[in-house]
C-alpha cells in the first residue's frame, strides 16, 4: 500500500484536538469534583453549627441539674427534653430505637431533627427541631444548579484557555510534520542538500521539536545521500558491465563469423573444436550476463514503476524471447508450441515483459530434457508450462526466494526471485505449480496481468 493510500484511508488525529479534548475533560471532571466537595462541605458546616448549639445548651442544662437536682426546660421552644427514647416523636422514635447512635432524623412535613445525649446514664435527651435554621438543604436545588452552571462556565473558559495554548504549543510540530510530509523519496536529494538542511533545524527553538527536527534532518539527510549513492551506482553499474559486456559478445562473434569463413576454405573436420566450443560458451554467458544486468538495472530503477502502460503486441515479444534463448534446446528432443492464444496486446511495459518471458523461457528450455514446452495466454494470464522434472516439495514453498534451487539446477538459484521481484515491480501476480505438488506434468507458471 503506497503512503497516498495509507494517508487517505487511515483516520487522522490532531495532537492539538486531544490537547484541548483532554483539558476539557480534565477541568470538567475538577469542576465536577469541586462541586462535590463544596456541596459537602455546606452540609457539614450546617450540621457542625446545629450540634454546637445542641452542646452549649446540653452543657447549661447539665450544669444547673449537677448544681440544683432539677432539670431546667430548654432555652429554645425548638428544642424538649426526654428521659427515654420512648417519649421520642411517633415519626423518628423506631428509627431512634433501631439506631441508638444516630444523631440525625428526617421527618414528615418538612420537619428535621438532631438528637443529643446529655447524660448517657440515666439516659437524658436533648431533641431539636431545627427545620427552620435549615439553610442548605431548602435550596439545594439552586446550590446544584449554581454549581453546574459554575462548573459548565469554567469548563467553556478552560477550553478556551486550552485551545489557544495547543495551538501555540503545537504550531512547531504542525511546522515541522508540514515539511517532512511534503517531501517525496525522490526529492530527498534536492530537499536535504546542505544549504536546505541547514534551514531545516535552525528555525525550530532549542527544546524538544528542535531536537526532533535535528535528528530527522540528521536521518533525511543520510537518507538522501544513500539515494544518491544509489542512483550513481545504478548509472555506474549500467555504463561499467555492458561496455566491457558488450566488447566480450562482439568479440565472441567476431571470432565465430571468422571461424565460419575459415571452416568453408578447409576441409570439414570430423572432431569438434574445443575452441570453437570455448567461445560459444562465452559468448552464451556474455548475452546471459547482459539480460542479468538488465534485469537488475530495471529493478533498481523505481522510477519505471510509475510509467504508464502501453499496448504491447504479445506474439512478438514470445517469438523473440524463444530464439533468443533456443540455444539451450539444442541436442533435446522438445517441441515448443506457441499457441494462438498469444495474438494479444496487453497493457504492459514491453521491455519488462521481454525480461520475464527470458527469465521463464530460459529456465523452462534449461530444465526440460524431452517433451514439450507450451505459451499460451487465457483470461489475461500468461501461461508457461513444461514437461520437466518439476520441483521437490521441500524447496517448492521457497522457489521464489533469492538461492533456493533444485538438485538438477546448474545455477545459483536468483531467477524465480528476480521474476518475483519484477512482477512486484510491475503489479503482476504470478503463480507457480509442480508436479510434487499438483496434478499438473512438470512446471507451470502463470503470470497474471492487470486489466
Amino acid at each position: 500500500m503506497s503512503a497516498d493510500s495509507r494517508k487517505n484511508t487511515a483516520k487522522f488525529h490532531s495532537i492539538s484536538r486531544r490537547i484541548v479534548l483532554q483539558f476539557c475533560i480534565f477541568t470538567l471532571v475538577i469542576s465536577a469534583v469541586n462541586g462535590l466537595i463544596s456541596f459537602i462541605l455546606m452540609y457539614t458546616l450546617e450540621d457542625s453549627f446545629i450540634e454546637q448549639q445542641l452542646q452549649q445548651e446540653a452543657a447549661r442544662l447539665d450544669s444547673h441539674y449537677q448544681t440544683n437536682g432539677q432539670w431546667l426546660p430548654p432555652a429554645s421552644n425548638s428544642m424538649q427534653l426526654h428521659f427515654s427514647r420512648d417519649t421520642l416523636p411517633d415519626e423518628i422514635r423506631e428509627k431512634a430505637l433501631a439506631e441508638p447512635k444516630r444523631k440525625e432524623f428526617a421527618g414528615q412535613q418538612g420537619r428535621h431533627y438532631h438528637l443529643y445525649t446529655v447524660t448517657p446514664q440515666p439516659e437524658v435527651l436533648l431533641l431539636a427541631e431545627v427545620s427552620q435554621q435549615l439553610l442548605v438543604r431548602p435550596i439545594r436545588g439552586g446550590v446544584l444548579q449554581f454549581l453546574f452552571i459554575s462548573a459548565l462556565l469554567v469548563t467553556t473558559l478552560a477550553c478556551l484557555i486550552a485551545w489557544f495554548v495547543s495551538r501555540k504549543t503545537t504550531r512547531p510540530l504542525k511546522q515541522l510534520a508540514a515539511l517532512v510530509d511534503n517531501v517525496a523519496p525522490e526529492q530527498l536529494s534536492q530537499r536535504f542538500s546542505k544549504p536546505f538542511a541547514s534551514e531545516f533545524a535552525s528555525q525550530f527553538a532549542n527544546d524538544e521539536v528542535g531536537i526532533l527536527a535535528r535528528t530527522l534532518e540528521h536521518s533525511l539527510s543520510g537518507i538522501a545521500r544513500a539515494l544518491k549513492r544509489e542512483k550513481s551506482f545504478t548509472a555506474d553499474v549500467s555504463h561499467e558491465l555492458r561496455t566491457p559486456l558488450a566488447v566480450i559478445k562482439n568479440a565472441a562473434e567476431l571470432w565465430q563469423s571468422q571461424q565460419t569463413g575459415s571452416q568453408q576454405a578447409a576441409p570439414p573436420q570430423t572432431e569438434p573444436d574445443s575452441d570453437k566450443l570455448l567461445m560459444t560458451r562465452i559468448y552464451d554467458a556474455a548475452v546471459q550476463m547482459e539480460k542479468t544486468v538488465q534485469t537488475l538495472l530495471i529493478l533498481a530503477r523505481e522510477e519505471h514503476a510509475a510509467n504508464k502502460y502501453s499496448s504491447t503486441e504479445l506474439m512478438p515479444l514470445v517469438e523473440r524471447a524463444i530464439l533468443d534463448n533456443s540455444i539451450l534446446l539444442q541436442g533435446k528432443p522438445v517441441t515448443v508450441q506457441l499457441c494462438d492464444s498469444c495474438q494479444v496486446s496487453i497493457s504492459a511495459n514491453a521491455d519488462m515483459l521481454k525480461v520475464l518471458l527470458d527469465n521463464l523461457l530460459s529456465n523452462a528450455f534449461k530444465y526440460t530434457e524431452s517433451g514439450e514446452v507450451s505459451i499460451a495466454f487465457s483470461e489475461n494470464n500468461l501461461i508457461i508450462r513444461d514437461t520437466g522434472p518439476g520441483m521437490t516439495a521441500d524447496i517448492y514453498p521457497h522457489i521464489t526466494e533469492a538461492g533456493v534451487k533444485g538438485r538438477q539446477s546448474t545455477g545459483f538459484g536468483f531467477g524465480l526471485a528476480i521474476v518475483k521481484r519484477l512482477c512486484e515491480h510491475q503489479g503482476w501476480q504470478m503463480s507457480v505449480s509442480s508436479a510434487h505438488v499438483s496434478s499438473d506434468k512438470g512446471t507451470t507458471v502463470r503470470v497474471g496481468f492487470t486489466q
